[in-house]
């Protein structure tokens, strides 16, 4: 079973949880490993001893921003006639 997280670091937070975070990249939510793994094992009662295999893989790497932002003069922007009729 393959799943994709986003992994969030930052080692100046506030709060010791938010420095390094896992979410789901399209719920945003925080992954339950221990929820994944039941599934994995199946629904029997019982105690069991398992082997999990986290193999990392960076598939991307988006740029931190320090609050920078761009301005965009609006007056350069050409726009298509067409889409000024339907706006």
């Amino acid at each position: 079973m393959i799943k994709h997280y986003i992994l969030s670091l930052n080692p100046t937070a506030k709060h010791d949880w938010d420095r390094c975070i896992v979410r789901d990249p399209l719920t945003a939510k925080r992954p339950d490993i221990a929820k994944l793994i039941a599934e994995a094992v199946g629904a029997d009662t019982g105690s069991y001893l398992v082997s999990v295999n986290i193999q990392v893989q960076v598939l991307e790497q988006a740029a931190v921003s320090h609050g920078e932002q761009l301005s965009l003069n609006i007056s350069e922007v050409n726009v298509p006639s067409q889409l000024r009729e339907v706006a």
